[in-house]
């Protein structure tokens, strides 16, 4: 294993000492509770957004606390959840009496340690609505979850619905939205390599110089088979059919387009495969509105990438364009 870090115990504290450093302003990193929240937390009367989940998956959430996005994340060791106790203080730090909205990815770990902190926050008098992010169509019932997975439309999620708290929308004006933007999306992932834990020292799992895991989760997870490599453009349309079987899209019908690396993709690769999306939806005379290419929800060193199609209302195009300010994510700020 090569990476650059101290000791593999060490990786998640002094990363978070890292995004301190890098953001001083920005961002405030409560080392003791170990969990990372805009500079001007907490603003009164706005509505709060926290979410969080293992870390190895950057800017996925650190990268997407600021202005019109997150309010705090919380990120637990490499692919392993926040415990509830970091979740609360999050919550805590940042609820400006307008209540938080947790938006949770839907693995096992998270969703029990999120909503243990929901309760103890409501204890103490902090009203909290969840968003479950599920919009892995490749596969249910996988590794570490109940359902399908969160992946990435978690990035479209916290972005539409930070811009409506940002603007000063309700607690459940936030939370409808944020679950209406997963409903409306489906992603699907390939992996060529696997990643590499800090900690274990070698890839998660096995994989042949030329087979591709089909439908990877964005921890290593198996998807629905392995196969031989195939051209992007084959690939491509595979994954679109997946997608678009589960979450139909009518002619006429406009969607965001995230094609996300998972850590290890040139983006030479990652635009020629957006050309692909692109290709394809024209052709089923579905409108790309707005789009983004890049490495924004990560599994490491992971050489793979993700296609998610999120059918979106010009209500939700307008949030999108709203203003953001975070590490991972900024524009018109």
């Amino acid at each position: 294993m090569k990476k650059f870090i101290n000791d593999p115990n060490d990786v998640v504290a002094e990363a978070l000492a890292g995004i301190a450093a890098a953001h001083p302003g920005d961002l405030r990193v409560d080392t003791a509770g170990q969990y990372i929240c805009r500079a001007d937390a907490p603003r009164s009367g706005k509505v709060a957004l926290v979410s969080g989940g293992g870390s190895g998956h950057e800017p996925l959430h650190g990268g997407f606390v600021g202005p019109g996005m997150l309010d705090a994340a919380c990120p637990g060791e490499v692919f392993t959840s926040p415990v509830p106790d970091q979740i609360l203080a999050a919550t805590k730090a940042v609820d400006g009496g307008a209540g938080v909205v947790h938006v949770v990815k839907n693995y096992t770990g998270d969703v029990m340690n999120f909503q243990m902190a929901a309760e103890l926050a409501a204890d103490e008098g902090v009203t909290v609505e969840t968003v479950l992010v599920d919009d892995d169509v490749a596969v249910e019932n996988s590794t570490w979850t109940a359902g399908r997975r969160g992946t990435g439309a978690t990035l479209l999620v916290e972005k539409i619905a930070g811009a409506l708290a940002e603007e000063g929308g309700k607690l459940a004006e936030v939370a409808a939205i944020g679950r209406e933007v997963n409903t409306a999306s489906g992603s699907f992932a390939y992996a060529l390599t696997a990643g590499t834990t800090p900690a274990a020292g070698r890839p998660g799992f096995d994989l042949p110089d030329d087979e591709i895991e089909v439908g990877v989760g964005i921890h290593g997870e198996p998807g629905r088979r392995r196969e031989k490599l195939r051209p992007a453009r084959d690939l491509v349309r595979s994954a679109l059919d997946a997608i678009l079987e589960a979450k139909p899209v009518a002619d006429g019908d406009q969607v965001i387009v995230l094609v996300n690396g998972l850590g290890g993709t040139p983006l030479l690769e990652l635009y020629l495969v957006y050309g692909e999306v692109a290709t394809v939806l024209a052709e089923r005379g579905v409108r790309i509105v707005r789009r983004l290419v890049g490495n924004y929800v990560t599994s490491l060193d992971m050489a793979g990438l993700s296609i998610t199609v999120t059918r979106v209302t010009d209500e939700m195009v307008r949030l999108w364009d709203a203003p953001v300010r975070t590490p991972g994510l900024r524009w018109g700020a």
